[in-house]
C-alpha cells in the first residue's frame, strides 16, 4: 500500500496511475491503483541505465547512453500501452538537466515511451521526493530531514507532516563521484579521502542550513542510502537504518577488498557495485556536515511524490502550479486587476475558436494560457522597457515548485511572444496548439490595453479547418467606429501575423 490518504475531488476508485522516473543511474516504472484515499502498488519495474556515467566534458549524452535509455523506454511503453495520458506521469532528473543534447533524447524518449517526459528542476525534484517519503510515513509531528543521494545530485529536505521547510538540490552523487574519483573501480584510503572533501566543498552550506537543532528524525530515500542499508542488515546490523558506525565499517569493507570487482558483501547488488564508493563518499560528507548519527531508511521516494502530485495536477483547487503562479506575481507585484481581466478575455477567445482536443487536454491549454495573463507584465519591476523579454527570463530562470523546465520554458514564450515582433520568438510555429494560445493573449492584450473591460458583444473568434492556418475575428458593425484604438492595433496585429505561417484576419461590420 503506498502510504497516507489522500483527498481528491475528481479521482476515481479504481483508477490506475503510473510513474516514471529517469534517474541518472536507474529508470524505474511504479503503477497504483487508487483505491478511497489510498494507493495502491500494483506493479514496480526497475533497469539499471547508467545513463549519467555517458555524459562527455562537453556534457553531451553519448549514443550508448541514449540507446540504453530508449531501449527501457520502449520496455515501459508497452507496459503502459492502455494508460491514457491524465493516468501517467514520466520525470527526469539531474543527467538530463545537463544534457545539452537532452532534446535528441527526449524526442525518441517520448515516441517510445508514449507520453511526454518531463525535465523537472533540482527544487521540484526535492520536492516530489520530500513528497513521496511523507505519505508512505506515519502521521506524526516530528520535524524531519530527508537526503536522497542520486547518480548525478544530492537532496537534502527539512519537512513537516506533508508541508515542506526547505529544500535544496546539489550536483554531488554516486555516479558522478565515482567516475571522477574512483574511475577504475579502485578503492584506496587516499580516494575516499579526497571524494569526501570534494563532497564537503559542494555542500558546506548546508551545515548552517540544516543544522541538528533544525530537525529531529532523518530519513533516507531511494538508490544509494537503500543499498548501504541493505548490506548493513545482512551484516547483522539494525535493520532498515544507516547509523555512524556502520558507515565506517562499511567503508573499511571497501578498503579492504581495495576495488569493487574484488568487493564481496552480502546484500550488495551487482548493478551497485560500480557506484558504491562515490555513494558511500557522499553519504560519509553528509553524515558529517550535519551532525547525523543515524538515519532511517524511507520506503517513499520520487516516484511515489510523482503519483501523489498527479492526484492533484489537473485540479484549478489543488494544482500546486497554481500557487506558485500566484506567488510569482506577488513577489514582482503585478497589477491583479488587469491580470485577471486580460485571463478572462484570452480564456474566452480560447473557447470561441475551439481546439477539437479532448475535454482535459482543452481544459489544460486554457489553464496555461490563464497563467499566462496572470505572469505577462511580471518583468515591469526590473523594467517596462521590454518587461516582456525580462519577464520571459524570470519564468525560464525561477524555481516554481510543481512546473516541469519545458512549462516554465512554455510560459516564458507566451510571455515573450504577448507583444511585439513575433519572428524573435525560438518557437515552433507548426504547433497550433501553442499559436492559439499565443494569439489569443495578443488580442486579449489589445483590447484590454486601455485597463478596462473590452466589449466583446457580438464578437466571434474562430480557426477555419480549410485551409487550416487562418484565424478570423468578426467584429459587430461600428464596433471599429466606436473603438477605434483598438481597430488599430488589431489591424497592425493582421500585419504582424504576415510574417509567420500563420493568417489572422479582423472583420468589422459582417
Amino acid at each position: 500500500m503506498l502510504g497516507s490518504e489522500i483527498k481528491s475531488s475528481y479521482m476515481q476508485n479504481g483508477t490506475l496511475l503510473a510513474a516514471v522516473d529517469l534517474g541518472s543511474n536507474s529508470f524505474r516504472l511504479e503503477i497504483g491503483r487508487y483505491d478511497h484515499g489510498r494507493i495502491h502498488r500494483i506493479e514496480y519495474l526497475k533497469e539499471t541505465v547508467r545513463q549519467g556515467n555517458g555524459l562527455d566534458a562537453d556534457r553531451n549524452l553519448s549514443k550508448d547512453a541514449m540507446q540504453r535509455g530508449w531501449d527501457c523506454l520502449a520496455r515501459f511503453g508497452e507496459r503502459l500501452a492502455a494508460f491514457e495520458k491524465a493516468q501517467v506521469r514520466a520525470v527526469a532528473t539531474q543527467t538530463l538537466r545537463e544534457a545539452v543534447n537532452r532534446d535528441e533524447f527526449l524526442r525518441r524518449g517520448q515516441k517510445n515511451l508514449g507520453f511526454p517526459i518531463d525535465v523537472i528542476a533540482g527544487r521540484e525534484e526535492a520536492r516530489l521526493i520530500y513528497q513521496g517519503v511523507a505519505h508512505l510515513l506515519p502521521q506524526s509531528d516530528e520535524h524531519r530531514l530527508v537526503v536522497d543521494i542520486g547518480g548525478r545530485s544530492t537532496e537534502l529536505i527539512l519537512g513537516h507532516g506533508l508541508q515542506t521547510r526547505t529544500l535544496e538540490s546539489y550536483q554531488v552523487g554516486s555516479v558522478a563521484w565515482s567516475m571522477r574519483y574512483f574511475p577504475e573501480g579502485q578503492f584506496t584510503t587516499r580516494a575516499f579521502a579526497l571524494a569526501e572533501i570534494a563532497a564537503k566543498a559542494v555542500l558546506d552550506e548546508t551545515v548552517t542550513i540544516y543544522r541538528p537543532d533544525t530537525w529531529n528524525a532523518a530519513y533516507g530515500s531511494s538508490g544509494t542510502i537503500g543499498a548501504v542499508c541493505e548490506v548493513l542488515t545482512a551484516a547483522g546490523w539494525p535493520p532498515d537504518v544507516v547509523t555512524r558506525e556502520g558507515l565506517q565499517w562499511l567503508l573499511e569493507r571497501l578498503i579492504k577488498a581495495q576495488s569493487a570487482d574484488r568487493l564481496k558483501l552480502d546484500g550488495l547488488k551487482e548493478e551497485r557495485r560500480a557506484v558504491i564508493g562515490g555513494g558511500i563518499s557522499v553519504l560519509k560528507a553528509v553524515f558529517d556536515l550535519l551532525g547525523i548519527e543515524r538515519m532511517q531508511a524511507a520506503q517513499g521516494a520520487l516516484r511515489h511524490g510523482v503519483l501523489y502530485d498527479l492526484l492533484d495536477r489537473d485540479e484549478d483547487l489543488t494544482d500546486l502550479r497554481a500557487t506558485s503562479v500566484q506567488r510569482l506575481a506577488h513577489n514582482f507585484n503585478t497589477d491583479t486587476v488587469q491580470a485577471a481581466r486580460l485571463s478572462k478575455v484570452a480564456q474566452h477567445l480560447f473557447v470561441l475558436a475551439g481546439t477539437g482536443l479532448p475535454g482535459a487536454e482543452s481544459v489544460s491549454l486554457k489553464r496555461e494560457l490563464a497563467w499566462a495573463a496572470q505572469l505577462h507584465e511580471v518583468g515591469s519591476q526590473i523594467s517596462h522597457n521590454y518587461y516582456h523579454k525580462h519577464g520571459a527570463y524570470i519564468l525560464d530562470n525561477a524555481d516554481a515548485p510543481g512546473f516541469a523546465v519545458h512549462e516554465m520554458h512554455r510560459l516564458g514564450l507566451l510571455v515573450l511572444g504577448h507583444r511585439g515582433k513575433l519572428r524573435k520568438l525560438e518557437a515552433d510555429f507548426e504547433d497550433r496548439r501553442f499559436v492559439q494560445q499565443l494569439l489569443c493573449l495578443r488580442l486579449a492584450v489589445i483590447l484590454c490595453h486601455a485597463r478596462l473591460d473590452p466589449d466583446l458583444k457580438g464578437m466571434q473568434f474562430q480557426w477555419d479547418d480549410e485551409p487550416g492556418r487562418r484565424f478570423m475575428l468578426t467584429c459587430r458593425p461600428g464596433w471599429d467606429q466606436a473603438f477605434p484604438q483598438s481597430a488599430y492595433l488589431l489591424q497592425e496585429e493582421v500585419l504582424a501575423w504576415q510574417k509567420t505561417p500563420w493568417t489572422l484576419m479582423v472583420v468589422c461590420g459582417a
